[in-house]
């Protein structure tokens, strides 16, 4: 550890909770220098939903690079990228009625955010952005001005403003009628909100703590949009590529919104890559307004075009996510009800899911017991109260199975050193 601890800055997060030094990876499982296998329920923050070096993505992106195909092409027209835009427009945006255009912001999330954050407001001519509590969007400026975390947000160094924060559903006390407190100051010309250019919205908050709308809270919200004349932004970035079920998160709730992101997982492989999707109308771009000097890297257009040809072609591995996402919520609402005095509960949806505590220590020590029986997973929300789950999409039965045994045992020993303390 000695090279990391001398040269590398102390921002460096993940590896303080699993303090060894990783070698190798393959589907569901990384290993250390040793060979110790590591069974993964973090899959790169969501960004490897179909399991690390991917064999038939892995054949694909080997052949291209061998047979000197371009890397890097900025914007320029590439036969890639071609292919990756007719086989989206074919696999993803055709069956499901959509007619966005596609932007290839840069190569992150949230280049994928600041572009939409600057498209709204370039569309609307406002500059008021709607956020929820909890919410993360990303660490660049505008992003992190949408951002809820206080830690994050402290990080900025300058005021992050243009921005009004309201609850996300569930956030209040269960009584109070969704958007009331939105719609009051919509209503009220003294209540001070500038009329918003959008609103943004995760329908699953990942690092917020796992916390799912309802279909029915999404659909509210997008016709309130509609009603106020504001586009509605939604973040798929962590939750959309099937993590939820259906290859946008939003799917469910039967909204279309009018920008989306995604990164993470649209290449497949881990690869950086990242798209602002909009509707057609709403392309107001002029031509080099948005740029950046990694928006074309072909190799992740490469693997995203295998993973959305041999994955989304059909419903089979949509519906084989939403069965493996009940297994999973089903043993962890056993794992809830044997520790109940510690006020476990399940959130999420699909393979995204969450075993919250009171209290929040619990969280992190039952990730810190989970990782020395030889299993990788996270905490989040506001105080990292809970336990979250992003197993790869295409872990077997048996794999989450054996996951879920080691929570359960990583949880007994949490609980127990806790009540002895």
């Amino acid at each position: 550890m000695e090279t990391f601890q001398r040269l590398e800055s102390e921002v460096r997060g993940y590896c303080r909770s699993w303090p060894v030094v990783f070698d190798k990876a393959l589907g569901s499982h990384v290993y250390d220098e040793s060979g110790k296998p590591y069974l993964d329920f973090f899959a790169g923050a969501g960004s490897l939903n179909y399991g690390h070096n991917n064999p038939e993505l892995k054949s694909k992106l080997i052949d291209y690079l061998t047979d000197d195909k371009i890397v890097h092409s900025l914007d320029a027209y590439s036969s890639s990228k071609r292919e990756f835009l007719k086989t989206f427009e074919e696999v993803i945006l055709k069956p499901r009625g959509l007619d966005y255009k596609v932007q290839f912001p840069g190569p992150a999330g949230n280049n994928a955010v600041e572009a939409a954050l600057k498209l709204a407001r370039k569309i609307t001519g406002r500059q008021t952005i709607i956020n929820f509590t909890n919410g993360f969007h990303g660490m660049t400026l505008g992003a992190l001005a949408v951002t809820g975390n206080s830690m994050k947000r402290g990080g900025a160094g300058v005021p992050l403003d243009h921005v009004a924060t309201m609850p996300f559903d569930n956030y209040l006390d269960g009584q109070t009628p969704d958007f009331l407190w939105l719609r009051a100051l919509l209503e009220d010309s003294g209540s001070g909100l500038d009329a918003p250019a959008a609103v943004i919205v995760e329908t699953v908050q990942g690092e917020g703590g796992i916390n799912a709308a309802s279909a029915e809270w999404l659909r509210g919200l997008a016709d309130l949009c509609k009603e106020y004349g504001i586009l509605l932004i939604a973040d798929d970035i962590q939750m959309g590529c099937g993590r939820t079920g259906n290859f946008f998160s939003f799917e469910e709730a039967g909204i279309v919104p009018d920008i989306v992101t995604l990164s993470k997982s649209i290449s497949g492989y881990g690869l950086p890559m990242a798209l602002t999707l909009f509707k057609r109308e709403h392309d107001v771009w002029g031509p080099g307004e948005h740029n950046g000097t990694f928006r074309g890297f072909n190799p992740a257009m490469v693997t995203g075009i295998e993973s959305l040809r041999r994955y989304w072609s059909d419903d089979s591995f949509s519906e084989s996510v939403k069965a493996k996402g009940e297994l999973v919520a089903a043993r962890l609402q056993e794992v809830a009800a044997e520790h109940s005095e510690t006020g476990a509960h399940v959130r999420g949806r699909g393979l995204a899911r969450g075993l919250a505590f009171e209290q929040a220590e619990l969280a992190d020590q039952v990730a810190a017991e989970a990782f020395e029986r030889g299993l990788l997973i996270e905490t989040s929300g506001p105080e990292d109260e809970v336990v979250k789950l992003l197993p790869p999409l295409t872990a077997t039965e048996a794999e989450l199975t054996e996951g879920l045994d080691i929570i359960a045992d990583a949880t007994r020993a949490a609980v127990k050193q806790s009540q002895a303390a």
